[in-house]
């Protein structure tokens, strides 16, 4: 599977972006899918994950209620709506394919990886 995310920008803080990967080469509904960030100086860290059918959604608290993750499989996409962003929103966002239909949190579940698109938010 290869991924390929776009979407990143510069954006202040209070504004919105949405984040989209393109999945290409295997069924891409076999997978469950994950956004993970890594800002600055820290390690890469999960953001959202969506499991195969959309039933099943996870966040991490930091973002839960401000972000919305979905997925549209006869597109072969799945989504990162970020609304309301702050500053420590700053990373960059990598979409990834995990070896599960479900929806992971850990990093070391997830398989496929795309080359990561920067998100700048300004205070």
């Amino acid at each position: 599977v290869q991924l390929q995310a776009s979407g990143g920008g510069l954006v202040q803080a209070g504004g919105s972006l949405r984040l989209s990967c393109v999945a290409s080469g295997r069924p891409f509904s076999f997978y469950g899918m994950g956004w993970f960030r890594r800002a600055p100086g820290k390690e890469r860290e999960f953001v959202a994950a969506i499991s195969w059918n959309s039933d099943r959604v996870r966040y991490t608290d930091s973002v839960r209620d401000r972000f919305t993750i979905s997925r549209t499989n006869a597109k072969n996409t799945v989504e990162l709506q970020m609304d309301n962003l702050k500053a420590e929103d700053t990373a960059v966002y990598y979409c990834a394919a995990a070896n599960t239909a479900w929806a992971p949190a850990r990093e070391n579940e997830y398989v496929y990886w795309g080359q990561g698109t920067q998100v700048t938010v300004s205070s």
